[in-house]
């Protein structure tokens, strides 16, 4: 419970509140044990947004019922698919203990686990494990297969996520401030968009979502540009100047064997 509470940074007093009040499903338990999972920290993540917003407990337990009873949330949350569709195209990948290590074999070490489960790459559900991306997984593999260990791939996903947590906050301040500004006000007013609103909104933001992949992966790929050509001049000028430290060893050489032979 301690750690589903710093994840989801609340208290926990506040997430035994949340239990009390039926806001989040029961943990899964063996024993004494109870286990939270991917899908506890996700509702404490939607219960913070909405409040955010506004919304009353009250309000929000409404909303939470609708969606676990299969109600329509849409017309709760006045909100269209387009609007909270997510915007990554990621397939989860469900995997047994056995097909995980056939993925890493040896780097399959509880650090290793512990680490994935951190930063999210994998979540525990039942006897299975789901890993969050399959080109991620993918990716993973083929890095580890090329010779790199499994936590250097890790550590460089968890930076690879912290700089792309700072782009999506870019481009959700570049929304917020100068396309929604107008609707943002009048939210936080108390005056909920109306039907036309929410599908100006819901349009504004999905045109923004090619617009920030194409952003994202042409800097990308100009970085990387950048970044192996100069890693190859540095790599070239080294290896120029060993290559004339060389050189000019052999002429001292020769040099000596010529005044020997004198």
């Amino acid at each position: 419970m301690a750690d589903l509470a710093g994840e989801a940074g609340i208290t926990v007093r506040t997430l035994r509140f949340y239990r009390e009040r039926k806001l989040i499903p029961p943990p899964r338990r063996e024993g004494r044990i109870a286990w939270y999972n991917e899908h506890h920290l996700a509702r404490l993540r939607t219960i913070g947004a909405l409040l955010e917003r506004g919304h009353t407990l009250g309000g929000i337990a409404e909303l939470l019922s609708a969606f676990d009873t299969g109600r329509d949330v849409r017309e709760l949350l006045g909100l269209d698919d387009a609007l909270v569709a997510p915007w990554s195209e990621e397939t989860p990948v469900r995997l047994t203990p056995e097909e995980l290590a056939d993925h890493f074999s040896e780097d399959i070490t509880p650090e290793n686990l512990t680490t994935s489960l951190d930063i999210g790459y994998l979540a525990v559900d039942g006897d299975e494990f789901v890993h969050i991306s399959r080109r991620l997984l993918d990716a993973s593999t083929e890095l580890v297969g090329r010779g790199i260990p499994l936590a250097d791939v890790l550590e460089a996903g968890r930076q690879v996520r912290a700089h792309a947590d700072a782009l999506a906050g870019i481009f959700a301040t570049l929304i917020r401030t100068h396309l929604l500004s107008d609707a943002h006000a009048r939210t936080a007013a108390g005056d909920p968009p109306g039907p036309d609103e929410v599908d100006r909104i819901a349009e504004t933001v999905d045109r923004f979502r090619p617009l920030t992949k194409g952003v994202v992966e042409a800097e990308l790929s100009m970085a990387v540009d950048r970044r192996v050509r100069a890693e190859l001049a540095t790599w070239l000028r080294e290896h120029g100047q060993e290559q004339r430290q060389d050189g000019e060893g052999e002429g001292e050489r020769g040099n000596r064997r010529e005044q020997d032979g004198e």
